[in-house]
Formats: C-alpha cells, sequence, structure tokens
C-alpha cells in the first residue's frame, strides 16, 4: 500500500508531429543523396541497398507528413466545432427553434 495519495495522471503533452516527422524526412532525403555518388564502392561492399532503404524512408516520412497534416487539420476542426457549439449553446436558443440553422451554418462556414 502506497504512503502517499495517489494522483491523477497529468493530460498528454501536444507535439509538433509535423515538425518532427518533416524533420525525419529531410534526413532520410539527405542520406539518399549523400549515398548516391557512393552507389558501386557500397555494392562492392555488400552495402548496395543502403541508398534505396534511404529513399524508401524519405517516401514513407512523405506518408507520414500526409497523415499529421491530416490529423491536425481533423483536431482544429473537431476544436474549432466543439467551440463554435459551446457559444452557440451559451448564447440562447433553450426553444430549440434555432438550434439546427444556428450550428449548421455556422460549421458550414468554418471549414
Amino acid at each position: 500500500m502506497p504512503k502517499t495519495a495517489l494522483r491523477s495522471a497529468p493530460p498528454p503533452l501536444e507535439g509538433n508531429d509535423v515538425a518532427i516527422v518533416g524533420t525525419g524526412t529531410v534526413l532520410w532525403f539527405v542520406g539518399f543523396v549523400a549515398l548516391v555518388p557512393f552507389q558501386g564502392r557500397l555494392s562492392d561492399h555488400g552495402h548496395g541497398t543502403w541508398p534505396w532503404i534511404c529513399l524508401s524512408g524519405g517516401l514513407l516520412g512523405l506518408i507520414g507528413l500526409k497523415y499529421c497534416t491530416a490529423r491536425r487539420a481533423a483536431i482544429r476542426r473537431a476544436r474549432a466545432a466543439e467551440a463554435a457549439e459551446a457559444t452557440g449553446s451559451g448564447t440562447g436558443g433553450d426553444d430549440g427553434s434555432d438550434n439546427g440553422t444556428g450550428a449548421g451554418s455556422g460549421t458550414g462556414a468554418a471549414r
């Protein structure tokens, strides 16, 4: 039994995924460009696949970059929709007549 009281876990930290994946992608392409001139020497020593591994890492990084930018945009849209919903429900509309049209037009304008 622990002697100290258990505390709740802090919220997760948000990192800049686009910058991290973008930096890694650039490094893979730099590795490819740096190794291509030495393709013959690398092949002689049994390492001829190294430049192509770097190229595939860069191409997969582009896919990851696309995914991260789409994820970031989806998170921003969700936060904007939550904010619009919070401000829309706080301004009134208790009779229920304005809920469908007011929230729908605000969400469409944000996209």
